[in-house]
């Protein structure tokens, strides 16, 4: 009979992530908050398998014997506080286009609410409310979503578009609603 003996590669794993000048983080485990010119954010990391760390210039994500789990979670911090960096920097911007074929549509903003109404002539207006640190703005048939948070400019884009599904008429045909048309890609620069 043969039995296979599964080893378990453990090893140090670090990825140093290099903080520009102008910008300040505050590394306190779970939260990891990060100020810039162009303003804040703040994050949680709930995990306590990885070590985060900041020494002068630099944020240090790492684990003493990581295993492919611990990797790949070092990974995904990695790029969470590599997107909060430039954030700081420079906000991200998804752009949603407002399409009415069927029935004309109006959309208005009112306090971190968008207001839509007449949606397929219907008489109720739906209503979708947003987090404070986005900065949406309507222009024409276009609605500018801005934040320096790419989570919270990509929720908020998404459910705009989610408000206005229409789950039992074929979308080929029914194209009125909000569709997100441009969002930022990968490298922010």
């Amino acid at each position: 009979m043969l039995t296979v003996i599964k080893y378990k590669m453990k090893k140090e794993i670090k990825k140093i992530i290099e903080i520009e000048e102008g910008i300040n983080v505050d590394v306190n485990m779970p939260v990891v908050k990060i100020n810039g010119p162009n303003g804040s954010v703040e994050k949680t990391f709930r995990t306590k398998a990885i070590n985060v760390e900041k020494k002068d210039n630099q944020i240090i994500v790492g684990h003493p014997n990581a295993t492919k789990k611990e990797k790949k979670l070092i990974g995904t911090i990695a790029s969470h506080i590599t997107n909060m960096l430039k954030g700081v920097k420079k906000d991200y911007v998804y752009e949603v286009q407002i399409c009415s074929v069927h029935f004309p549509i109006t959309v208005k903003l009112e306090g971190n609410k968008l207001i839509i109404k007449n949606f397929f002539g219907e008489n109720k207006d739906r209503e979708v409310s947003f987090k404070p640190n986005v900065k949406v703005s309507i222009q024409e048939d276009i609605i500018k979503i801005t934040s320096p948070n790419k989570e919270s400019a990509g929720e908020t884009a998404s459910l705009f578009e989610h408000a206005t599904r229409l789950s039992s008429k074929d979308r080929r045909i029914f194209q009125d609603g909000l569709w997100i048309i441009t969002k930022q890609k990968g490298k922010n620069t």
